[in-house]
């Protein structure tokens, strides 16, 4: 094998920098769009949810930030939106959930499913 040459880790160096600026722009944007992502929230409080139903943009990834205001531990559920998630009282959790096709997805309290009931609407 003939040695290498100066135009070779020229050209080797010059492509290389070209990927990693590629990839440096790919990783800048998918930031910028994770920061587009529209937030809704949703409160735990008395063991209901409020508001009880959300509308939401159809098609459209987006954070349910759910607040649990009371003492105790609450599972946020859907077998619908295929998610369950304990937030423990006094906390905040972020669920990140869709793409929704258009529709009505309801959701529930697992701790305190008589009075804990709420409903996504994807419009």
């Amino acid at each position: 094998m003939p040695p290498l040459s100066m135009q070779h880790f020229r050209e080797t160096g010059r492509r290389l920098a070209i990927a990693l600026a590629a990839l440096s722009l790919s990783v800048w944007a998918g930031a910028a769009r994770a920061g587009d992502t529209p937030e809704f929230e949703l409160t735990i409080k008395d063991h209901r949810f409020e508001p009880e139903a959300i509308h939401v943009p159809a098609g459209v990834q987006f954070k349910l930030v759910v607040h649990n205001t009371d003492p105790t531990s609450e599972e946020f559920e859907s077998y619908e939106l295929n998610r369950e998630r304990v937030i423990p009282g006094d906390t905040t959790a972020n669920i990140y959930i869709g793409p929704l096709d258009p529709g009505t997805y309801p959701f529930f309290g697992e701790f305190n499913q008589s009075t804990a009931k709420g409903q996504i609407i994807a419009e």
